[in-house]
Order: C-alpha cells, then sequence, then structure tokens
C-alpha cells in the first residue's frame, strides 16, 4: 500500500504554502515514520475526509476545536494555518476559540488565545478583529436565557433551575448568564453552528457524557439531524480516536430512543 493520490491532493489543498509548511513535515516524518504516515495521511485524508458530503468549512472548524479541547497547541497551530486557506475568516476562528472558553476553561484556552492571534498576525490579520458582541452586560441574563430555552425548550430550563438546590443556583445563572448570555449570542457563527462545535469540544474532552447528551438533544432541536452528528462524530474520529469515537456514538443512540 502507498499514500494515494486523494490523499496527498486533500492535504495539499489544505497546507500548501502555510508558514508552518506540514506538507513538507509529513514528507519528512515519512523518511522515518512510513507506516505511520501511510496509515494516518490514507485514513484522514482519504477514506475519512471523503466520507459522506460534510461541508469542508465546517469540518475544520470541528477539528479546530477538537484540537482546543484536546490542547494540541502546535497541531492547532498547523491547523488554523490551513483553515485560514480554504476561506474560514478571522472573525470565525476568533469564535470557535471564544465558544471553548465556557466547555474547556479559560485556563486551556487562554494559551490558545495566544497561539490564535500569532498565527493571525503571521498572516498579515491585524489585531483586534471586529467586536462579535451583540449585547450588554446588563442585558446577558435575559438573552442567555432567550437562548438556552431556543436550543433546550422553555420546560426544561425552567425545571433545570428551579430544582437546582438553594446552594447552587447560583451556577444556574452563570450558566445563563456566561456560558449562553456571553458566547452564544455573538455574531459570524450561528446557533446550528454553535451547537455542533460545542458537540465537538464535548466529545474530544471525554468524560462529558451527560453534557454530551444534552447537546445532542440541543442539536436536534436546532435542526442537526442524526445523521448529521454521525458525520460529525465521523470526520472527527482520526483525532479523538476509537474509545471518544463510541461514547459519542452510543450517546446519540441513546438520545434518539427517547
Amino acid at each position: 500500500m502507498s499514500i494515494t493520490k486523494k490523499a496527498l491532493e486533500n492535504h495539499d489543498e489544505i497546507f500548501k504554502g502555510v508558514k508552518y509548511a506540514p506538507e513538507k513535515e509529513t514528507r519528512a516524518m515519512n523518511k522515518t515514520n512510513p507506516d505511520y504516515v501511510e496509515t494516518f495521511l490514507n485514513f484522514a485524508f482519504d477514506e475519512v475526509y471523503d466520507h459522506g458530503n460534510y461541508d469542508k468549512k465546517l469540518r475544520w472548524m470541528i477539528i479546530l476545536a477538537s484540537m482546543i479541547a484536546q490542547n494540541t497547541r502546535d497541531r492547532y497551530k498547523v491547523f488554523l494555518a490551513g483553515a485560514l486557506n480554504i476561506g474560514i475568516t478571522p472573525e470565525e476562528i476568533m469564535e470557535i476559540v471564544y465558544q471553548a472558553v465556557p466547555y474547556c476553561g479559560i485556563a486551556r484556552v487562554f494559551d490558545i488565545i495566544y497561539d490564535t492571534n500569532q498565527v493571525l498576525e503571521e498572516n498579515g490579520i491585524t489585531l483586534p478583529i471586529t467586536t462579535g458582541k451583540t449585547i450588554s452586560y446588563e442585558d446577558r441574563l435575559k438573552e442567555g436565557l432567550k437562548v438556552q430555552k431556543e436550543i433546550f425548550g422553555h420546560e426544561t430550563i425552567e425545571a433545570m433551575q428551579n430544582n437546582a438546590p438553594e446552594d447552587e443556583k447560583h451556577i444556574q445563572y452563570y450558566l445563563s448568564a456566561n456560558c449562553f448570555g456571553d458566547y452564544y449570542t455573538r455574531k459570524y457563527l450561528d446557533l446550528k453552528t454553535r451547537e455542533v462545535l460545542t458537540f465537538a469540544l464535548l466529545i474530544s474532552l471525554g468524560g462529558c457524557e451527560p453534557q454530551v447528551k444534552g447537546h445532542i438533544q440541543g442539536n436536534l432541536n436546532v435542526g442537526n439531524d442524526r445523521e448529521f452528528l454521525i458525520e460529525t462524530v465521523t470526520q472527527l474520529l482520526p483525532y479523538i480516536g476509537y474509545p471518544r469515537t463510541l461514547n459519542a456514538l452510543r450517546c446519540i443512540d441513546e438520545v434518539a430512543k427517547q
């Protein structure tokens, strides 16, 4: 077996001219680890890459989200530079990073922000980019609740807040105002995209199955159907491995039965 023509074409389309030169890096590794390079490229950039009919830009968005969740900073910078090659805008990239904060935590994302800034500036993009904010600090709770209820349903959110123990109700406030108010109300990414990015972040983190199930239902509610979610998992498989992939599929199956 050898590296297929399609795998090389897909790989080089993404990374051609990238400063970090992964196409040269890959070929160099092919001299030291040929079995790995052949197997990975044929799987990730041919077999999986052309499975289904997943949108090219969205595929790269969920891969970037996955790399943020897994804290693969060096690979993230390479793939981020590739994302610019296929037309993902600086605004969309920054929104992917910001969307990760409430799920991965600022301790992990802080360094990713520096990495993102570095790659953008190296590609001639002036910072700061245009803000994605759409609401005021005073309106974030009201607007966050509105988005929460749009995704999960009025009754579900009301029950979750009403049933929370008194000493935990402040977390429900933070969830509405911060997670959904501060982040989901921003521009440049629509609600369906934000929900699938959240799904990608959670399955890449691992160990978040209750939250994965909640956001599977959220995705279904906003129009990201079962077939789309399974294809999302498929596209992430080379980057998250089989245990997390199979856990994600089990969560989809469980939610779909309800």
